[in-house]
């Protein structure tokens, strides 16, 4: 669909097939009425003894010809040339003569046609006056007609380029739904033009329109409203029937408007329930059920893809250069200072801390404690190097007691490591606060620091924190419409509130 969306061309290459079918059948029908001698469309003659080949099968098929050939060159070659503006003057000439031959060509056969009319008027200049000049009406109301049809129809293409756009904002609008509104205009137009029975133009004015509302309206309504009951499929329809049951009578009351006969319209009434209950509405389940069908499994691969994606990402954002020299640098400093103990425990801190990274962090889902023990692994690296330091305040209340509870691996992580790159300054007063607990199944974590301005020459002043847009996207993907992350900001602190309901 979204290749016919975006391809023009798509779309004229349906049109012309539509028309170039309805021209073949119009042909092979009119050919079969010729062959069996049955002339009796040919309503205007006074005596039907008098219509011929010469008379009637003839010209009718040269204004087919005739009707066709203007049709393609107008809608495929002058419209689309005159929309982008080229060759106005040459286009608009070719507008001029195609008027000028359809007039001629349709006094030409109306004079066969309508040879009654000779023995009408007084005399034969009269009557050929009166011929051409109902030739030249009818042909400027066909081509009024044309231009009212294309007017639609680029109307109509205009809304399928917009169609993504108008969805966000009016769900019931699908490109499906527009092409066949667009589709309609056209045999609609083909049924005015060529002049048939009332009760056929009808049913093409009433029946398709309407069938693209109760389409619209039952894949947007009536079956999302009948999925959470028993027998879905049944109380859809028992809905759909009690629609039809309303809306009959109003169709009731529009197609005698149309047709002037109480019994065609009951039979174009009749028509149209039976076309919405024994195709559309089964139509519309179907292609709800495959909709369905579909946005699952494309949510499962968002979702797979998505995790796959956040996954990678942070594992680059976590084992990366810049943290392992930090983390060699801080035990290499504090080697120096004292001797074993410090630097085995960092040394020891390190290893757990890539441990997780290189294999939990793979996994789908782990215990809280293993969470909550890289946590503590990571504040107690960042601890050895910034304990030394009276101006820089770390408290951390991190509940322990959390039983076998699963989270996600490394959501949490991020918004401690932005913490402390941006919330630890050696030369200013700094703090950082953690939380965490776990309540009725539902985990409350809290990150509190402090902020400062980035010297002018550190490489990363202008990034953004670690990993905070992975997490989110992470969030979304994982914990939908479980959690809730709240962001805070000011020019010296920064604060971070997240819930998630582990259930």
């Amino acid at each position: 669909m979204k290749d016919f969306i975006n391809k023009p061309s798509n779309f004229n290459r349906l049109e012309f097939w539509a028309v170039t079918t309805i021209f073949v059948f119009v042909v092979f029908f009119h050919i079969s009425d010729a062959i069996g001698n049955n002339w009796a469309s040919a309503k205007d003659s006074y005596d039907q003894s008098s219509v011929t080949f010469r008379t009637y099968f003839f010209p009718r098929l040269i204004r087919y010809i005739i009707l066709y050939l203007a049709f393609v060159l107008l809608s495929f070659t002058v419209v689309p040339k005159l929309a982008n503006k080229k060759y106005l003057f040459q286009n608009i000439l070719l507008i001029i003569l195609t008027y000028a031959v359809v007039s001629v060509a349709f006094g030409i056969t109306d004079s066969y046609l309508k040879s009654y009319l000779f023995n009408k008027y007084k005399n034969e200049q009269l009557t050929y006056n009166t011929i051409f000049q109902n030739s030249f009406l009818y042909a400027s109301w066909l081509m009024l007609m044309f231009a009212f049809y294309s007017v639609i129809k680029y109307f109509g293409l205009y809304l399928l380029s917009r169609s993504e756009v108008l969805q966000t904002k009016y769900k019931f609008i699908t490109p499906g739904g527009l092409v066949a509104f667009v589709l309609w205009l056209l045999v609609l137009f083909i049924l005015i033009i060529e002049k048939t029975e009332r009760g056929v133009t009808a049913v093409g004015a009433l029946v398709p329109p309407l069938s693209i509302i109760f389409y619209w309206y039952s894949l947007y309504s009536l079956i999302p409203k009948s999925l959470n009951k028993k027998k879905p499929f049944m109380r859809y329809i028992g809905k759909a029937l009690l629609v039809l049951l309303i809306s009959i009578l109003p169709v009731w009351l529009l197609a005698i408007i149309l047709v002037h006969d109480d019994g065609g319209a009951f039979a174009i009434s009749f028509f149209y329930a039976a076309v919405q209950l024994f195709i559309i509405a089964p139509f519309s389940w179907v292609i709800f059920r495959r909709q369905m069908k579909g946005n699952e499994e494309l949510y499962v691969l968002k979702k797979e893809l998505g995790r796959s994606n956040a996954n990678l990402d942070l594992l680059r954002s976590q084992i990366n250069p810049h943290f392992l020299f930090n983390a060699l640098n801080t035990i290499y400093g504090t080697a120096i200072q004292e001797k074993a103990e410090r630097t085995s425990e960092g040394i020891e801190k390190l290893g757990d801390m890539m441990r997780f990274m290189l294999q939990e962090n793979m996994q789908e889902k782990i215990s809280l404690v293993r969470e909550i023990e890289y946590l503590n692994n990571y504040i107690g690296l960042q601890r050895l190097r910034t304990d030394p330091n009276p101006i820089i305040k770390i408290e951390e209340v991190i509940e322990q007691e959390v039983h076998t509870t699963q989270i996600a691996p490394m959501l949490l992580i991020p918004f401690v490591e932005n913490a402390f790159k941006h919330g630890i300054s050696f030369r200013e007063p700094s703090h950082i606060k953690v939380t965490l607990e776990v309540k009725d199944n539902s985990l409350y974590f809290d990150v509190y620091n402090s902020k400062h301005a980035r010297v002018e020459n550190d490489p990363e002043k202008d990034k953004s924190g670690i990993g905070l847009n992975n997490v989110k996207q992470r969030l979304q993907l994982l914990y939908p419409r479980k959690h809730e992350l709240i962001i805070r900001e000011t020019g010296k602190e920064f604060f971070v509130h997240l819930t998630i309901q582990l259930s």
